[in-house]
């Protein structure tokens, strides 16, 4: 069963909270078109609006691990702003065929790249993770990130999918991470923002969900072994604390890098992977968002 609990402390506010008065969800009407060029649908969250592009056409291996589309596979685009002058920034999950035409792509489509890494370590196949920023006008923008998702094989239009009863302790996994989030199926997925006040980028304030909130995606693999993946946005005093609590329960961290070029203040985005009974993977993570206190 769901349930709500506190909030872990002042800073630790959630990614999917009621927007604050600097990051207002731009009206519905206003992003229809966008949906529409893009073939997927959208939802407002957090001050912005979020249009989801999993690679459902991907069986990705972790050792002897599916991963769901919804731990790992997540590409998206968000937009924010005014319809005549938003932001739109993202993240596309890339095959190793698929790099270098999508680069070619968002340079001819004027699409800032702010990263090309890894999120993880060791998966089959292996997947390229390619974050892009942009500005202008959204339907624009959306015309211009259509023709950079025709050069993948993002599945589109994105299939409404029926939300599937969760089989994962919600109840456990939301008072162990000191907040409620969303579950569907075998994976349940909490968001945090760990970096207290405003992030600007090029003189404008980011909305915090869209462009630094922290995703903690958890997949049970059967009925005691749980996997978890996702990333922690925070300013670099907190990065070795943080590799610490993670590394005294044997949860690896795959990655520890940018996601944006220019921000300010500078921000490190830690990945991390876990494998191992529910109750302790849960309890690594706990230590490491104590961590970023």
């Amino acid at each position: 069963m769901r349930t709500r609990t506190p909030l872990l402390s002042p800073v630790f506010l959630v990614a999917v909270a009621a927007p604050s008065a600097r990051a207002q969800t731009p009206p519905a009407a206003a992003w229809d078109s966008v949906a529409q060029i893009l073939k997927a649908p959208a939802s407002a969250t957090g001050g912005y609006y979020r249009y989801g592009l999993p690679r459902r056409d991907v069986t990705l291996k972790v050792g002897d691990v599916t991963v769901s589309p919804a731990l790992a596979l997540g590409g998206w685009a968000g937009f924010s702003g005014a319809s005549n002058d938003a932001t739109v920034m993202g993240d596309l999950v890339l095959l190793a065929s698929e790099v270098k035409p999508v680069l070619a792509e968002l340079a001819r489509q004027r699409l800032d790249v702010t990263a090309v890494h890894n999120h993880l370590a060791g998966e089959e196949p292996q997947l390229t993770y390619v974050h892009f920023h942009g500005r202008g006008g959204a339907t624009e923008l959306a015309t211009r990130l259509d023709l950079v998702l025709a050069r993948t094989a993002t599945p589109r239009p994105v299939a409404a999918q029926t939300p599937a009863p969760p089989t994962i302790d919600t109840a456990l996994v939301f008072g162990t991470l000191g907040h409620s989030g969303t579950a569907r199926g075998n994976v349940a997925q909490v968001g945090f923002v760990l970096v207290p006040g405003a992030v600007t980028l090029h003189g404008r304030a980011l909305v915090p969900a869209m462009a630094y909130g922290s995703p903690v995606n958890i997949q049970m693999v059967d009925g005691t072994r749980a996997v978890a993946t996702g990333d922690f946005a925070v300013e670099g005093a907190k990065v070795s604390g943080m590799l610490a609590a993670l590394a005294a329960h044997g949860i690896a961290a795959t990655a520890v890098h940018t996601h944006l070029i220019g921000e300010s203040p500078h921000l490190y985005y830690m990945h991390f992977w876990a494998d191992g009974p529910l109750a302790e993977v849960l309890a690594g993570l706990r230590a490491a968002l104590d961590a970023a206190r």
